[in-house]
């Protein structure tokens, strides 16, 4: 009797760890938009802000616009601008540089991604790029959203 029982509990598990398996395997990672600000330099005509952006969101983005606050060290938005991301491929890593105008890079102590201004792509909704945002900071700048 025991032998009739083994190939059952054999097929039970097998099956147990199949649909698990195949759970895993169906499995898949929210889409995302990773933006990391990298890097806070002088430049000549202000502050160069250095982004590594990584768009996972499912499809190619034409453009993404972001709307980012500017505190300074107390606290208070010092400005609002707008920053236009272009071309960013689906599951490509890019490099941006922005040059902010009458910026010291030593005087904003936070960054705030405020909105996204836009979102364009094949199959993208325009809600996608806030929504999948997700936000890093290596630079001596806080940002976030």
């Amino acid at each position: 009797m025991a032998s009739l029982h083994a190939p059952v509990r054999f097929m039970a598990l097998a099956l147990a760890l199949g649909g698990n398996i195949a759970g895993l395997w169906a499995e898949e990672t929210a889409p995302a938009l990773m933006l990391e600000l990298n890097a806070a330099q002088p430049s000549d005509k202000g502050c160069r802000l250095t982004f590594v952006v990584t768009n996972q969101l499912g499809s190619d983005l034409e453009r993404a616009a972001f709307e980012l606050a500017l505190f300074d060290q107390a606290g208070v938005v010092d400005r609002l601008t707008v920053l236009e991301f272009r071309d960013m491929p689906q599951a490509k890593t890019k490099v941006s540089r922005f040059d902010l105008a009458g910026v010291d890079c030593g005087k904003p102590s936070r960054v705030l991604v405020n909105e996204a201004k836009d979102c364009v792509g094949t199959g993208i909704e325009p809600t996608a790029c806030m929504r999948g945002l997700q936000t890093s900071a290596k630079a001596a700048i806080a940002f976030g959203v």
